[in-house]
């Protein structure tokens, strides 16, 4: 019999994919096409939980088959990653007029990148002591128990690798392996090797021009056919978003968030502040701050529904590139490293308010300067190569409280809401890989305003 409602769940699903699509082709706007889906993921989710109740068979053969359109596409996202990010630097590179410019552009990016990830650590452990909040007002279950003990014998010696050697795993010694994405830092492999690849460019084009211009051609023309495939992908999206909602939505344990309300309340407080901070950001760049969220949504949608910061660097790209006027090289550059390192949700405000919740039950007290201080710049250092996918903010705790001396093992006490607070710092930790590149092209005069202010120019309509 669970066959029979599986299959009438099916039909539901491939109704409403069939309206999504619908309004594609009456040429509904793509974010209003992205948030219709949100919506209709939000209420098909609850719907089947409150219809078949939570973990019961039915639901997890009906949430299997809606993986295939969720999970299909954050894959086919992650597929284009390498490709796109490896030719889209490689061809900004060889375009620069001088390689002083190169510099420049990744040093403000990084900058940016690290800074605001100290802000945002300020701000979780300002959001932590205003919530009163404490690991000891958590009951740990059988859940948290096992998480707890998974986390100490998987990292139990991160506390013995240093920060040199945390940032000599940014170098790649096999580039094909970094294409496949087995390391945390993989995408940043991938990102110096083009970098290498780009500069290497410039050297031959001043000694052998001729073969310079034959490799310049080739990179032109393959950074043709790789948009395209990123054109046909992101047309996906609002499909791909409907799928995953509705599966984040059937799968929450609200009692989990009830229970634990105090402290999803006090994360997504911490959210809003550090995404306020990111738009007073913006302002002082010179750029309306209204106009900039309307041209981010769909990547912010995106990196809300998916948890995955490497799987939005396309769409990420798009916004930039031609919603917010962001040169092709920033963009790309941004986008890229802002998947691993610099994450201000995942990698800055998380880990600091875990660290302040933590601290009592070490006999540590979390006012004092000399325990804040000391977290802060933790917080920003260890941001490093943090990976950009599910689970990101559990290796930045793990990192920073194991390099604060506190017990890494209580990270997993947050598990049963882990996955409703993860939505949030995903977009936060994407939106502030925009804004490092929206400014870093303000400072360096490579942004265009035109088309940041054209109302109609957005990441889908423009290019999908």
């Amino acid at each position: 019999m669970d066959i029979v409602f599986i299959i009438i769940n099916i039909i539901v699903l491939l109704a409403i994919l069939g309206l999504l699509y619908m309004m594609q082709k009456k040429y509904v706007s793509f974010a209003k096409r992205v948030f219709t889906a949100m919506g209709l993921g939000i209420v098909l989710g609850a719907v089947l939980q409150i219809i078949y109740g939570a973990g019961s068979s039915i639901l997890t053969g009906t949430l299997d088959w809606y993986g295939i359109v969720g999970s299909g596409y954050v894959r086919l996202l992650m597929l284009i990653v390498v490709p796109l990010v490896m030719v889209s630097i490689i061809r900004a590179i060889i375009n620069l007029e001088k390689t002083k410019q190169l510099g420049k552009m990744a040093g403000w990016v990084i900058g940016i990148l690290i800074s605001t990830t100290m802000v945002a650590a300020i701000v979780g452990i300002g959001s932590a002591l205003v919530f009163d909040l404490s690991a000891d007002q958590i009951e740990a279950g059988q859940e948290e128990n096992e998480r707890s003990s998974s986390l100490e014998e998987r990292y139990a010696g991160m506390e013995e690798q240093t920060t040199p050697q945390r940032i000599l795993n940014f170098i790649p010694n096999n580039i094909f392996l970094d294409m496949t994405g087995e390391r945390p830092t993989s995408v940043i492999g991938v990102v110096i090797f083009s970098f290498i690849t780009g500069i290497a460019v410039l050297g031959v084009r001043r000694k052998q021009p001729e073969q310079a211009e034959l490799f310049v051609k080739g990179v032109n023309a393959i950074y043709t056919v790789v948009m395209r495939i990123v054109t046909l992908i992101l047309r996906l999206t609002p499909y791909g978003v409907l799928a995953l909602m509705t599966n984040m939505v059937a799968t929450t344990n609200y009692a989990g968030v009830i229970e634990l309300g105090k402290f999803v309340l006090a994360s997504y407080v911490a959210l809003i502040v550090m995404f306020a901070i990111h738009l007073i950001l913006v302002s002082i760049g010179g750029l309306n701050p209204l106009i900039y969220v309307k041209k981010a949504f769909p990547a912010l949608a995106f990196a809300f529904t998916s948890r995955s910061s490497a799987g939005t660097i396309p769409i990420n790209i798009q916004a930039q590139k031609n919603g917010l006027g962001v040169d092709d090289g920033t963009a790309n550059i941004s986008a890229s490293f802002g998947a691993t390192m610099g994450q201000n949700g995942c990698a800055g405000i998380y880990p600091a308010m875990l660290a302040v919740m933590i601290a009592p039950t070490a006999g540590i007290n979390p006012l004092a300067l000399d325990f804040l201080i000391p977290l802060v710049i933790i917080t920003a250092i260890s941001s490093f190569g943090v990976a950009g996918v599910g689970g990101g903010a559990t290796f930045a705790a793990i990192i920073v409280l194991s390099s604060m001396g506190l017990p890494v093992g209580l990270a997993g006490l947050l598990i049963s809401v882990e996955a409703l607070i993860d939505m949030g710092r995903t977009a936060l930790n994407v939106n502030g890989s925009m804004v490092a590149g929206t400014l870093t092209s303000r400072v360096l005069g490579t942004h265009d305003p035109s088309i940041f202010n054209d109302k109609d120019s957005v990441a889908d309509e423009a290019t999908i």
